[in-house]
């Protein structure tokens, strides 16, 4: 994973991103990493899930959903999630 420590996560790719986060959680969860890498390595995978979660949100505020409208006639209209 050193190749990666060094990878700035705003540039990364949601699936890159989400890998790396995986493998962070595998590692941490096998509880064999000392204490000061198990920090170093859960702030990293915080800030990991932070930037998935805004990529996600800016993949939300840009789908579109198809509905009807009162001309029965099919248009598009931002999707809503809430």
């Amino acid at each position: 994973m050193a190749g990666k420590a060094d990878q700035a996560i705003d540039k990364m790719s949601f699936e890159d991103a989400l890998k790396e986060l995986e493998d962070i959680v595998r590692r941490l969860e096998g509880g064999d990493v000392e204490l000061e890498k198990s920090i170093e390595i859960y702030e990293r995978g915080a800030r990991l899930k932070a930037h998935c979660e805004a990529r996600l949100k800016a993949a939300e505020l840009k789908i579109e959903q198809i509905v009807q409208g009162a001309d029965g006639k099919p248009k598009t209209e931002s999707a809503s999630f809430d």
